[in-house]
């Protein structure tokens, strides 16, 4: 589990075992079974995630009960309620689990003490943040400016793995669809 992280680590900065021994300290591993959560809302928010195997998704629920899916995070993604996990406060957002999944955390101090302790770290999720920034202004700008069909088509282009692994009613739901409608854009390879 551990080498998936330094494998990812090292897309972006290189790692001399000692450095990586660093790092990896200050992370911690646990396993969440389908349909668990590891963040509720109104929670805590403890933690940070990267995903090591298996699927989550992070949902926002509405005061009128409607579930909004804000993201989905597979292998190699980091995912939390980041503002709750910045700011210390209770989480506004849900994430859980559309598949048995294994994630290496990161609390937010532990997170603080390895970009202290090894400034190249600081620079890798500087370029995690801007990647995730990137890809959340895209996703804004498909809703203001695409039809269904061509936010279908984009996450299809963009995440095709996602329409093996993901019930086509949260697929609707992530792409502000119907599920009928979602039906009528299906095209099953």
């Amino acid at each position: 589990m551990l080498e998936k992280l330094r494998e990812h680590i090292e897309k972006i900065v290189p790692l001399t075992d000692e450095e990586f021994a660093f790092v990896r300290a200050h992370f911690t591993i646990k396993k969440y079974k389908k349909r668990e959560f590891l963040i509720q809302h109104g929670e805590r928010v403890k933690y940070s995630y990267f995903v090591v195997s298996g699927l989550i998704m992070l949902v926002y629920d509405d005061d009128s009960g409607r579930q909004h899916i804000v993201s989905f995070a597979m292998e190699d993604w980091w995912e939390s309620d980041f503002l709750a996990y910045f700011n210390q406060t209770k989480a506004t957002m849900s994430l859980q689990c559309l598949e048995d999944t294994a994630v290496l955390c990161l609390s937010l101090e532990d997170y603080e003490k390895l970009c202290a302790g090894l400034p190249k770290m600081t620079y890798f999720f500087l370029k995690k943040a801007n990647g995730g920034h990137i890809g959340s202004q895209q996703r804004i700008l498909s809703f203001l400016t695409s039809h269904a069909k061509e936010r279908y088509e984009q996450l299809l282009t963009r995440y095709p793995s996602l329409f093996q692994r993901v019930p086509k009613t949260l697929l609707a739901a992530y792409l502000g669809v119907s599920r009928e409608t979602l039906s009528r854009l299906w095209r099953p390879s």
